[in-house]
């Protein structure tokens, strides 16, 4: 995949897919009664940590000058 193809892809997931990703997140716990607080930040904080897990190779390296720049 071309740099600026990641760049866009990247800023779309992160504009778009994270906010998405969070109600639905929200959304997840709010259809079973209300757990205990621990139960409930281990649940957010294991959801927060796995949205990244199959993205990783989108983010890698776009924070960089782009490679395939002659200038």
């Amino acid at each position: 995949m071309r740099y600026k193809t990641r760049r866009r892809l990247s800023l779309l997931v992160l504009v778009l897919g994270v906010p998405a990703y969070i109600v639905v997140a929200v959304s997840l716990i709010a259809l079973f009664d209300r757990p205990p607080f621990w139960v409930e930040l281990l649940v957010y904080i294991g959801l927060g940590v796995l949205w990244i897990i199959p993205l990783k190779p989108l983010f890698l390296g776009v924070g960089q000058p782009d490679p395939d720049d002659k200038t």
